[in-house]
């Protein structure tokens, strides 16, 4: 097994998948999901089928499935596996696959799973024991706070925090912790699930109100813990305050949830008509479609759909109109857009959103029937949206047909899908390519584009051009 195809499968999510896998177990594909990390060693496949087994109760068979995995040494296999065995009840070989093999020289996600491992065997303790050296790290104190949530830790993560949060409030640059700016944030996020939130919310108030380095971070949790606590004038005297743009957002959701919408839409308007920096349009759209109001809010925000800058919204407006069945309503939003809009955005995006729109709608045929009028080097993935929508129009062995013989990682998956759905697990497995063919695709890919760059350019030169990933 090749540790190098594993990381390229995690980083890529190369191979099958996560989400397909997601759908294979869902519909009962758990035998094929075994059969394929066997076969084909692919990670996803094994992830899925660990998780079934484990559901099922059958730990034994998990454990089959990862051991070649995890015996590779390869970190995310490694922690997978010890969950596996402290879930089957072989704590001290969870540990010891787990623990680090060189204390002075392992990454930090090795020595993080490993503190988690030791919470899973109810070693508490131990695990802050070995995340305490870590801590200047800036990543061991936030895997501290979670750890130890609910394990009556509280006070002794408290003491460990207190002195560091303090040498950071007299001097951010001498307190010795890298990227120490969630230092003041997890000390109070630890006082209030201790019952002392008046003093988390005490002590942040103060470091808002003298500026403190890091007052990004600082500002989006305690706007959130004043939220949380109702404390809803303290969070309207940040919400005034322009240089504090967090604070809008958690404000208007805590009016929201008092019952008092119309509150927070007047607000919202106040600092659009002010012209107050921040994505307050998109806020006052998104509140008004949660009260129904829809027609409310597209007239709040159409002035923006032919901007051709950031601020437009159409295709926001567009996606919370399909998430609440408006599909018909999104699609009138394509609708008489300005020609200087179109030139711009319609091969882009705008016409694939429309397809979309249109198949969910129950429009499949008319919208293959614009794709069809359309010279075929126009439309980008031309036959795989129409496959798309011919299984929308209930025409599914026709898509099945149309994807079966194209090229490519991306109609392979689209083909996988469609057989899923019809229950022909391994069949939809076995059409995608394994992660050697994955991987040759994509080097074919980066090549030819890296010749197209350099054609455009005029450059003959070759080389120095980093592809945008």
């Amino acid at each position: 097994m090749n540790v190098d195809d594993l990381q390229w499968q995690w980083g890529d999510h190369g191979g099958v998948l996560p989400r397909l896998v997601d759908e294979i177990l869902e519909r009962g594909g758990l035998a094929a999901l075994v059969e394929a990390a066997r076969e084909r060693e692919d990670w996803f496949c094994a992830e899925g089928a660990v998780r079934g087994l484990c559901a099922a109760g059958e730990f034994g068979r998990a454990w089959a499935v990862v051991e070649p995995f995890a015996a590779t040494g390869w970190q995310p296999a490694v922690r997978a596996g010890a969950d596996v065995l402290l879930r089957w009840g072989h704590t001290d070989r969870a540990l010891e696959l787990a623990r680090p093999r060189e204390p002075q020289g392992n990454a930090a996600d090795v020595w993080r799973d490993y503190a988690e491992v030791l919470v899973g065997a109810g070693r508490v303790d131990d695990a802050i024991g070995v995340l305490d050296p870590y801590k200047c790290g800036g990543w061991a104190l936030g895997k501290l706070v979670e750890l130890t949530e609910g394990r009556g830790r509280d006070e002794r993560l408290l003491e460990l925090l207190a002195p560091i949060a303090e040498e950071f409030r007299h001097g951010p640059g001498q307190c010795g912790v890298r990227n120490p700016w969630h230092v003041l944030p997890a000390q109070a996020r630890v006082l209030e699930r201790s019952g002392r939130a008046d003093e988390a919310i005490r002590l942040l108030g103060a470091d808002v109100a003298a500026r403190r380095d890091g007052l990004r971070t600082t500002i989006e949790f305690y706007v959130r813990l004043l939220a949380r606590h109702g404390r809803i004038e303290e969070l309207r005297d940040l919400a005034t305050c322009p240089e504090l743009r967090a604070a809008p957002g958690p404000y208007v959701t805590a009016l929201e949830d008092l019952g008092r919408a119309a509150e927070a839409e007047a607000y919202l308007r106040d600092l659009i008509a002010a012209r107050q920096p921040g994505w307050h349009e998109n806020a006052l759209m998104e509140l008004l479609v949660r009260q129904g109001r829809f027609d409310d809010a597209i007239g709040a925000v159409e002035h923006t759909f032919d901007d051709l800058y950031d601020g437009n919204l159409l295709h926001s407006a567009m996606l919370l109109l399909a998430e609440q069945g408006r599909h018909d309503k999104a699609l009138e939003l394509t609708e008489g857009r300005s020609p200087e809009f179109l030139a711009e955005n319609e091969a882009f995006w705008l016409r694939s959103d429309r397809w979309w729109l249109m198949g969910e709608a129950g429009r499949a045929r008319e919208a293959i029937a614009e794709i069809e009028a359309l010279p075929a080097d126009e439309v980008d993935d031309r036959e795989t949206t129409i496959a798309w929508l011919l299984a929308r129009d209930g025409r599914v062995e026709e898509a099945v047909a149309l994807l079966r013989p194209l090229p490519g990682k991306r109609a392979a998956t689209d083909l996988a899908e469609l057989l899923v759905r019809q229950g022909r697990f391994t069949e939809a497995i076995g059409v995608i390519p394994g992660v050697a063919a994955q991987r040759e695709e994509e080097r074919r890919f980066w090549t030819d584009w890296r010749k197209r760059r350099k054609a455009a350019a005029g450059d003959d030169r070759g080389g120095g051009e980093t592809p945008p990933f």
